[in-house]
């Protein structure tokens, strides 16, 4: 570890913390249609759509419209892929996706989760990148918030039955938030050498007389928004790794800090909508708080070097750098480890697989804390919520009061599906992994024996539940078996989530909103902070400790040792 490693990586945590304050206030100016600028456009998708703005929306008529704009937007993706040999903007001539391929692709966009089993560059033709996976990004990002925004309601105001209107939610967040810093985030990465063309991919001479051939595309506004709305997914197979889609660490800057803006903001976004910023803060701080944490475990790990290599007389001064680019180093990568899965985003700048044991177990196990680290954009807001509700109901307990948070009395029934969200994780991320791991069909495509081979099953059904989309690698994962079930998973990971937390919302909204008296337990202070961390600390760990010792924790220690399998 380097002084200049640090310094860079509190550069770019200094620039989320900054930009969290004015970006957590106009998303609340946005969530209260209060940003008009686009207001013919605006009103244009109202009529197209025979939408009333104005009309609200009970949590049940909330969450049936949002699962009709997603499965919507499924079955147009899953019709693009299929089609794709036959649509233009096809230059290379590729052809349509198998349908178990194009159903886990169709699923993983949809659900914010961005997984991908194949290679952008050779499996996919610009239309399907463009008007199917751009398109998916902006919606599923979308998506994500309005839930947000509809649950921050809830605690808002008391005794009202609706959340909003889920369609001028959807409308303005795309409008006036995701479509303006995609648009300047996009212009800053072609500035910084990123692509944007529809040309076909040139064929080049190397310097040694072969022929090699160089993808091109509308790479950089994809990757605008894959950053920004947390939904990872590379244009290119390697990912952020790539040369075309991050060249220099100026992007690398620009990019992290697009994965954590908005969820950091989001925090400030709640604390406006219930009008004590306060309680923003205390969520800030947590999800802060866990991100400095996990860069601090990785960049450890990482600096720290191989055994093997060191062993084997590699110089250890730059760390673990296999699956690294020497344009990042050991700090950069692993800021932006910690980042995309604490941040439900899935892209990656440096090969996960290729970390050392305890540095891949950090991203992980941030996925397996419930991706409210600061989660996904909307997403993470939403899930933190869960926790804070399981938070006070734990200090309600050891006081002997019944649990208030906003001045919402939490009750059975809220705890009740609090907990049945918590459980969603566990439920299809260590039940998919303990049959993978002995059904022959599933561990045919595991790369690696022992440890390390477990750690690549347990982490394609925790990236798939957890709507992360990142993966260690050395796992085949474009197989039936692997795409239906890591299918399943993306879509129980978000829609099992969402329903029990929506159900919360209408429950919350519907209860008086009670004054603080001098009893009631305080929600934004340093006590509370490091409850709540607790609570997602503990939960967590009982959870998924059992298995990681199986995986990331025996092959440290077998590596320590100096052994391997």
């Amino acid at each position: 570890m380097t002084l200049n490693g640090w310094a860079q990586i509190a550069l770019i945590l200094g620039l989320v913390a900054a930009t969290a304050i004015p970006l957590g206030r106009y998303t609340a100016a946005v969530a209260a249609g209060r940003v008009t600028f686009l207001a013919p456009l605006e009103r244009l998708f109202y009529a197209a759509g025979a939408v009333d703005p104005a009309r609200g929306m009970g949590w049940r008529a909330y969450t049936l419209a949002m699962l009709a704009s997603n499965l919507a937007g499924f079955l147009l993706l899953y019709a693009i892929l299929r089609l794709q040999g036959v649509l233009p903007l096809n230059p290379e001539g590729m052809s349509g996706q198998s349908a178990w391929l194009a159903f886990n692709t169709a699923v993983s966009f949809a659900t914010n989760t961005n997984w991908q089993a194949y290679s952008g560059e050779s499996g996919l033709s610009y239309l399907s990148q463009m008007a199917g996976l751009t398109v998916q990004n902006f919606l599923s990002a979308s998506t994500g918030i309005a839930l947000a925004l509809a649950l921050s309601r809830a605690f808002a105001a008391g005794g009202v039955k609706d959340l909003g209107n889920y369609w001028a939610d959807f409308v303005r967040i795309t409008l006036y938030l995701l479509l303006p810093l995609a648009l300047i985030l996009g212009l800053s990465l072609v500035a910084g050498g990123v692509p944007q063309s529809l040309s076909p991919y040139v064929q080049a001479t190397t310097l040694e007389g072969g022929s090699q051939t160089i993808p091109l595309g509308p790479a950089a506004f994809q990757v605008a928004i894959k950053q920004l709305g947390t939904n990872g997914g590379g244009f290119f197979g390697v990912n952020s790794a790539h040369p075309f889609e991050n060249p220099t660490p100026w992007t690398n800057l620009l990019q992290s800090w697009a994965i954590l803006a908005i969820p950091f903001a989001l925090a400030r976004t709640f604390g406006h909508i219930v009008r004590d910023i306060r309680q923003g803060w205390a969520l800030f701080a947590v999800m802060m708080g866990f991100v400095a944490a996990g860069v601090g475990l990785v960049y450890a790990a990482e600096a720290g070097g191989n055994p093997l290599h060191i062993a084997a007389g590699v110089d250890p001064a730059m760390g673990n750098m296999e699956g690294k680019e020497v344009r990042f180093g050991t700090a950069l990568s692993a800021l932006w480890a910690v980042a995309t899965t604490g941040a439900s985003n899935g892209s990656v700048n440096a090969m996960l697989d290729s970390f050392t044991p305890l540095g891949g177990m950090v991203p992980l196990f941030l996925i397996q804390l419930g991706e409210v680290l600061p989660g996904g954009v909307g997403s993470g807001l939403y899930g933190m919520l869960v926790f804070v509700l399981l938070a006070v109901f734990i200090a309600g307990l050891m006081v002997g009061r019944t649990p208030e948070y906003l001045g919402k009395k939490v009750q059975a029934k809220e705890v009740k599906l609090a907990m049945l969200a918590v459980l969603v994780l566990p439920i299809f991320i260590l039940g998919f992994t303990a049959v993978a791991a002995v059904l022959p069909v599933a561990t045919a495509s595991v790369q690696d024996a022992g440890p390390h081979g477990l750690s690549e099953i347990l982490y394609a059904y925790t990236s798939g539940a957890g709507n992360n989309g990142s993966a260690f690698g050395g796992l085949i994962a474009d197989t039936p078996w692997f795409n239906v079930t890591i299918g399943l998973a993306m879509l129980f990971g978000r829609y099992a989530v969402i329903v029990p937390v929506m159900a919360i919302a209408g429950s919350i909204a519907a209860k008086p909103k009670l004054a603080a008296s001098a009893g009631t337990f305080p929600t934004h202070g340093p006590l509370f902070v490091g409850l709540l961390a607790g609570v997602i600390l503990i939960l967590g760990g009982l959870q998924f400790v059992p298995a990681l010792a199986l995986g990331p924790i025996a092959e440290h220690f077998v590596l320590a040792a100096g052994k391997t399998f």
